[in-house]
């Protein structure tokens, strides 16, 4: 049976259900965070401003991936203000999954929602997915316009024709960094063993192999304004492949 849909609109009309919201939903935003130390503090802060308005009973777990900036200082500076911002750390650089990974097993909430930290998306996004949220749907955001360059765009496309061949998932955005689903969801399939760029598909393809729905919803992408991006790395691409086959094996062997 579903939970029932969680409703986070804005306006008059909903003022009795955002009270009910408040008293009856909690959630856990996790954001992975490397070296984004002109991106995290703003980023933390809208979703603070986000969750205080619309949910009441939050989280947000920031993993600071062996940054080698101030990220990990401007988020303790937060926490330290604010009880419900959580800082979980790596001393060394892990990769992408394995932050993952940390956050939503730090999460206590009923749902859990990640994004990334680098100002890329909008948290206020989250109203067009939270209506489709229930106890077997993961909800999947996808970029209706995508603020990446040509070849960012080529390799993502490629990517997802990849993981359709090798596994038969098929979903428009992969790896966008925009989802929410039951915190229950992510212990059914757990562990999801994968510690990079792969993580996300792995831990798709299990939610379907336990017969969990999709719903995939467009939401706004933005250029980003500080910092660079590591998905294009080609050390981090040979590791998808290579947790790819891993992956691949272990699902034949069940």
């Amino acid at each position: 049976m579903r939970n029932r849909p969680v409703d986070l609109t804005y306006g008059p009309a909903s003022e009795h259900m955002n009270k009910e919201t408040k008293a009856g939903f909690s959630l856990t935003v996790v954001l992975p965070a490397h070296n984004e130390e002109g991106n995290i503090g703003n980023t933390v802060d809208k979703c603070v401003s986000y969750l205080e308005k619309k949910i009441g009973d939050y989280e947000v777990v920031v993993v600071n991936d062996g940054s080698s900036d101030r990220t990990g200082e401007i988020v303790t500076g937060i926490s330290s203000a604010n009880f419900n911002v959580v800082l979980v750390s790596h001393e060394t650089n892990k990769g992408y999954g394995s932050a993952l990974r940390s956050g939503f097993d730090k999460a206590s909430k009923e749902y859990i929602f990640f994004m990334d930290s680098d100002g890329q998306f909008d948290i206020n996004d989250l109203d067009r997915l939270s209506p489709h949220a229930g106890a077997d749907t993961a909800v999947i955001g996808y970029r209706e316009d995508r603020a990446d360059s040509y070849i960012r765009s080529l390799n993502a496309w490629m990517y997802s024709l990849y993981i359709h061949i090798m596994f038969g998932l098929r979903v428009r955005d992969m790896d966008c960094a925009f989802k929410i689903f039951p915190a229950s969801a992510y212990r059914d399939v757990k562990p999801i063993k994968s510690e990079g760029a792969l993580f996300s598909a792995e831990f798709l393809i299990k939610l379907k192999r336990k017969g969990f729905s999709f719903k995939e919803v467009p939401v706004r992408h933005f250029p980003r304004m500080y910092g660079s991006q590591t998905g294009a790395n080609m050390r981090v691409i040979m590791k998808m492949f290579k947790e790819s086959w891993k992956l691949r094996n272990e699902l034949k062997d069940r």
